[in-house]
């Protein structure tokens, strides 16, 4: 018995320190949220038009934390707390609102929600052209929309309309991409002969629904939200969706993390109306056009090579201005306002028949 009460009298010892620094945490809490409201007044006062949001200086936020930190949480998940205080804190100087490929529920929301934290206001969209317009017009501060999946490829239809639209690039994120089968509670699990999903998610999950559901119809729809919705109407089926759309409709899941390949993951990109200044670690991407002619490719990728220009990521689509020009999307390392990346952005320029800088923003740190 002696023993049982000497444990009970160390938990409720070690419970007052928690509680102890729960408060302090608190009131440590409440005077960063006022320092940020301070800030933003001093902001307003100079400029009334100014922009709170600083992608670059939250990033180095983030990767101060991630630097100072020695467990026993891991780097990512301390970064996720503070994203959330900054979020919370952005808020009280000006609730950022942010356009993504809806409905909600999809992984284009929760890449959202990872990028500008919970106190964001999200708004979905039917579209990636409508995620544009949204942000040009001045209807929302951000756009989310998805460029590549390490599985399928880039998008398409989001590089097309950056060459339509003068929005800048001002952040990343990358999302690993979790899908799961999900029913209702009025599933027949055991009669499951239709599976909903969006199309790339089919693709995704191709050969375990080979082996688990070979003889199930499946169905491609608009977004795995929406799949989810319909599986609440329907007693024979299923759906493959991720976490936020079987939260937001209640669904269960039979089955997790049904992707055929464990690393999985999605980039997105945000939008904005703005450059962003340099962080410690940025990335930019341009869109070049060249001549249909021998040698073009070398000629614009040779600046890159002698400059040390890292380059991440080439992509190409036929130019929609000459039948036999391709335009160049091209992601690397560093900012445009460096001098090397100046220098060896102005050469490229005097080859290409036309350059156009997306922006410069820092590398994704979550």
């Amino acid at each position: 018995m002696s023993d049982g009460v000497g444990e009970d009298q160390d938990l409720d010892a070690l419970r007052k320190q928690i509680d102890a620094l729960d408060s302090e945490l608190l009131q440590l809490i409440s005077r960063r949220a006022q320092y940020a409201q301070q800030v933003a007044s001093i902001k307003t006062c100079v400029d009334p038009q100014t922009q709170f949001y600083r992608p670059e200086r939250e990033a180095e936020v983030l990767r101060r934390i991630m630097a100072l930190n020695d467990g026993p949480l891991d780097d990512e998940e301390m970064a996720r707390l503070f994203r959330e205080i900054m979020s919370a804190c952005l808020a009280l100087e000006q609730p950022i609102k942010v356009a993504y490929l809806g409905p909600e529920g999809t992984f284009t929301q929760q890449a959202a929600l990872k990028h500008f934290g919970e106190s964001a206001i999200s708004l979905p969209m039917a579209a990636i052209d409508e995620v544009f317009r949204e942000v040009e017009a001045g209807a929302v501060h951000y756009g989310v929309v998805p460029v590549e999946n390490s599985t399928e490829g880039v998008i398409n239809h989001t590089l097309d309309s950056f060459m339509d639209s003068s929005m800048r690039i001002s952040g990343e994120v990358v999302l690993r991409i979790h899908q799961h089968l999900l029913v209702s509670s009025t599933t027949r699990r055991d009669k499951i002969s239709r599976i909903y999903s969006h199309p790339q998610s089919f693709a995704q999950c191709r050969k375990w629904l080979d082996a688990h559901y070979p003889q199930a119809e499946r169905v491609p729809v608009s977004s795995n939200a929406e799949a989810a919705r319909l599986v609440r109407t329907e007693w024979h089926s299923a759906a493959i969706a991720g976490d936020m759309a079987a939260k937001l409709y209640d669904l269960e899941k039979i089955y997790e993390k049904v992707e055929d390949r464990p690393d999985n993951s999605t980039r997105f990109l945000i939008i904005g109306n703005h450059d962003v200044p340099p962080s410690s670690e940025d990335k930019t991407s341009v869109v070049v056009a060249m001549r249909n002619q021998p040698g073009a490719l070398h000629a614009l990728l040779e600046p890159f090579h002698r400059h040390q220009i890292d380059l991440t990521r080439l992509e190409t689509r036929p130019s929609r201005s000459g039948v036999w020009n391709y335009v160049f999307f091209i992601d690397f390392r560093g900012h445009q306002d460096d001098p090397k990346v100046a220098a060896m952005l102005e050469e490229v320029r005097l080859r290409a028949a036309e350059l156009k800088v997306l922006g410069s923003y820092p590398v994704g740190v979550l």
